[in-house]
Formats: C-alpha cells, sequence, structure tokens
C-alpha cells in the first residue's frame, strides 16, 4: 500500500504502538508470538521509543509519525493486515478474538486477559496532532500564504489589510483553516456561489477561511456554507442589498437539527450576544461577502445608517416550543432537514402587549406594529404570544391570513395626504391594496419566556425590485 513518497507497506501484519501505553506493553509476548508464529510477516512501528517493544526483529521507528498519521492510527496498539497493496481489516485494543482472526494464530497471549483498551495514538495529541495535519494536508491549501515579520502584532496586520470588520478576527492560520474544513464533506476546492458585487467566485477553503477570521467552530460551517449559497443567489439579490442607502443586511434564521447539535440560541436574548453560534455564522457570511465580493461600507456598500446587523444577524427557531411547523418547512423543506433561510432585514421593533388573550386581539395588535413598517418584514413570535395562538387554535396560516386581511388598505389612505408628499401613485386608484404582496412577510417563532412580547424585524424592498427571501438545505 503506497502512503506517500518513499514508503510502501508490505503484505502481512502491521502493529503500530507506543512504550508509553501499559496495553502496548501489555501485549509485547503477543507480538513476539506474532514474529515467530505467524504464516506472514510483521512489521511494527513505534512511535515513541526506537528500542520498543524488545526483542523483536522488524521493528520501525515511527519518529515523524508518517506511516502512524498515513494509517490514520488514533488507538495503540493497532493490527492492521495489508493484503496486494491495501488495508484488509483492523483492530485496535487489545482483543484476543479479533488478533487471532486477523493473525490467524490461536491462543494469543494465554496468560493476558481476553481484552484491554487501548491508549490514545502520538498523533492524537493536539500540538502534534496539529504540526502533522499542516505538514501532509497544507500543501493541499491552495489559498496566497501572508507572512508576516517577526514585528508585526498579527492582530494589527489583519486590521492593517482589511480583513476585519471593525472587530478583532482569528488569525487564519493553516492548522485553523485545515480544522475548519473538518466541518464538512465538501472538497475545499468546491465551488459555493459567485460573490458579489465583484461576481468572484469562492470556494470552500476561502469560506473556511472566513470562517476562522470570524471565530466559528469547525462544526458551523455548513451552516455559513447554506448561508453563503443563499446570499449569492439572484433572488436573494446580495449585490442590492449592499447597494442601497437603506439600513438592512442579511438574516439568517437556522432551523433543524443542526441547530440543536451547534447550540444555537432561540430563547432568552435570541437576537442578542451570549451564543457562539449565533454570533460567528451570520459574520463569516458578511466577511465572505467583504472579504471575497468586495462588499466593503463606503464603497459598494452605501447605506446612510447602516444596522448592527450587518455585523452579523442570525439566529435559530425554537421549533420544539413552537405551536407552528418551522420556517423551513412552511417554505418547501421535509421536517427535520437542516436549513437556512435568509432575509434581508434590519431593525428590530419590540410589540408589547400584555393584555390580550384571544388571537383576535393579539393579531390586531400585531397589525399595528406591522403597518409602520415600510418595506418588507419578519414577525418574531415570542412563546407567551405564542400560547394565544395555540390555545386559540390559530395556525401559522390563519395568522398570516388575518394579518393580511388587518393590513390591507384602499388606495386613497394611501396617496400622499396631510402635506405629506411621500405616497403611493395616482394610478392606483381605488384599488384596495395589501401590505405585503408576494409573501414579503415572514412569520418566525423565537425568543424567551416570561415576557408578553413579540419583534418585528423590519426588511427592504421585497419582490423583483429588491430581496425575495431563499431557502437552502444545510449540507452535512
Amino acid at each position: 500500500m503506497a502512503l506517500a513518497e518513499g514508503i510502501k507497506l508490505q503484505d502481512g501484519l502491521v502493529a503500530v504502538v507506543k512504550r508509553d501505553c501499559p496495553t502496548c506493553a501489555t501485549v509485547v509476548p503477543v507480538l513476539a508470538q506474532l514474529a515467530t508464529e505467524g504464516a506472514e510477516p510483521l512489521t511494527v512501528y513505534t512511535q515513541d521509543d526506537p528500542t520498543f517493544p524488545p526483542g523483536i526483529d522488524g521493528v520501525v521507528y515511527d519518529r515523524d509519525l508518517t506511516v502512524s498519521w498515513l494509517l490514520k492510527v488514533d488507538t495503540v496498539p493497532t493490527l492492521v493486515r495489508i493484503r496486494d497493496g491495501a488495508e484488509t481489516a483492523r483492530t485496535v485494543g487489545w482483543d484476543r478474538g479479533r488478533w487471532e482472526e486477523l493473525s490467524g494464530l490461536k491462543q494469543l497471549g494465554p496468560g493476558l486477559p481476553p481484552h484491554r483498551p487501548g491508549c490514545g495514538s502520538r498523533t492524537t495529541e493536539p500540538s502534534v496532532a496539529e504540526e502533522l495535519d499542516v505538514r501532509f494536508r497544507g500543501p493541499n491549501l491552495r489559498s496566497r500564504r501572508v507572512v508576516l515579520s517577526e514585528l508585526e502584532d498579527e492582530m494589527e496586520a489583519m486590521w492593517d489589510r482589511g480583513w476585519s470588520d471593525g472587530l478583532p478576527v482569528v488569525p487564519p492560520t493553516e492548522a485553523r483553516v485545515l480544522a475548519m474544513l473538518d466541518g464538512t464533506t465538501r472538497e475545499p476546492d468546491e465551488v459555493v456561489a459567485t460573490v458579489p458585487p465583484n461576481l468572484v467566485p469562492v470556494s470552500v477553503e476561502k469560506v473556511a477561511i472566513n470562517a476562522v477570521l470570524a471565530g466559528c467552530r469547525p462544526e458551523y460551517l455548513p451552516v455559513v456554507l447554506a448561508a453563503v449559497d443563499a446570499a449569492c443567489t439572484d433572488e436573494f439579490n446580495m449585490h442590492g442589498l449592499l447597494a442601497t442607502t437603506w439600513s438592512a443586511g442579511p438574516v439568517v434564521v437556522v432551523n433543524g437539527p443542526v441547530t440543536r447539535f451547534i447550540g444555537m440560541n432561540s430563547g432568552v436574548n435570541v437576537f442578542g450576544p451570549g451564543n457562539r453560534a449565533n454570533a460567528t455564522i451570520g459574520r463569516a457570511l458578511q466577511l465572505v461577502i467583504r472579504n471575497v465580493g468586495g462588499g466593503r461600507p463606503g464603497q459598494v456598500d452605501r447605506a446612510v445608517f447602516g444596522t448592527p446587523g450587518k455585523y452579523s444577524f442570525c439566529f435559530a427557531e425554537d421549533q420544539a416550543g413552537s405551536p407552528w411547523e418551522p420556517m423551513s418547512v412552511e417554505r418547501g423543506l421535509p421536517a427535520e432537514t437542516s436549513a437556512v433561510t435568509l432575509f434581508a432585514g434590519g431593525g428590530v421593533r419590540g410589540i408589547v402587549d400584555q393584555q390580550s388573550r384571544s388571537p383576535e386581539s393579539l393579531a390586531r395588535s400585531y397589525a399595528l406594529a406591522l403597518g409602520g413598517v415600510g418595506f418588507d418584514a419578519m414577525l418574531v413570535v415570542s412563546p407567551d404570544h405564542g400560547r394565544v395562538f395555540r390555545d386559540g387554535g390559530w395556525t401559522k396560516a390563519r395568522l398570516r391570513y388575518e394579518l393580511d386581511e388587518l393590513l390591507a388598505r384602499p388606495g386613497p389612505e394611501l396617496r400622499s395626504v396631510g402635506g405629506i408628499a411621500e405616497g403611493i401613485p395616482e394610478h392606483l386608484g381605488d384599488k384596495r391594496l395589501p401590505k405585503y404582496p408576494e409573501s414579503g412577510l415572514l412569520l418566525a417563532y423565537a425568543g424567551g419566556r416570561a415576557g408578553l412580547f413579540s419583534a418585528v424585524i423590519e426588511g427592504w424592498v421585497g419582490g423583483r425590485r429588491g430581496s425575495i427571501p431563499v431557502t437552502k438545505e444545510v449540507v452535512p
């Protein structure tokens, strides 16, 4: 089995051991049996001491752990069978039955217990694993290396090179990028999307670099990739969202099992700080747009005020507590599918209604709050308000229908009135106009309990003139 240039394992049995492992010391008599009685050759690779195990021919010192790494050994002792240049079987730790099966010998280690767990391979030690990862996988990274001088402060250097959104970023070393790439099964050179405004193709590797900068953990990367994919669609129109002078940016809503797996917040302080996944996933998306696509404030980004959400605006729906189907299911994906939905949103307006005990009354409070929102919107219903709709038997579709009815207005009410020049065109006449055509109102369920509040996230221009929400499945 060819492992690397100049390294080839011959057919037979291969054992990987280290002296600093009680189980490896225990199986030394077994290795001696295999070396003298076995029908096929035995090669023993030792990780930490060239004199161990003693008294056995064919011991090779795996000084730089190349063989251990390329065999993917994470526990010692490991016994592997090689046939016709390929691995056909392996066992880890000491298990008499498995060792006898692999070797074809009976009565191995008669004085030993039948089973004993192994120890961690040296390749799993954090500093060693990182060095090996860089040595063997680092050359496959295609991104440009930036070498800093000894006198440069790495935090200031990243700021000076324009990689930051204004907050400190994590240095994207080879080791960190490789660890981030372990969060996905996708190939590093796979193109995820073409990023506006400069229309630059972005690879999984480039997304991973920005995820490191943002402070993500590797298990967040599939969510970041899905968000980048959604943001770069024609429907979402990230270029238009960047160029608008309105205060809006991408809002990322996450659904499905991945929210539990990575520990996202869907409850108390759901739009606020404190949760690493919520904070860094949205930030990674924004850094991809900035660093890869060239969407920088003061250049293509010409917002008059901007919004703090342009650092990061990402949260999970509270599916476990919701009386309704999750947003991803409402938008066409199967239940228990992990997904992201991107909405072009800006500021958050709170809705206070501590008196309504009927869905009809609470819906009217929502309508009053939504009536003052100029563009599309996302209504986020809290658990305490959600209980009112659950007790009243209202579905999400029923709430949406009632809000559409409450928010529709006759054309004359929306023309220029009261000396205000802003208004709808005269040609719309006396038509009764919907507030949110083309599904411009999204409904989500999240937030803390013990508060009869809900929230409206103000949007941007909807439909073909602006941005249409986009939902993408999260690929593991």
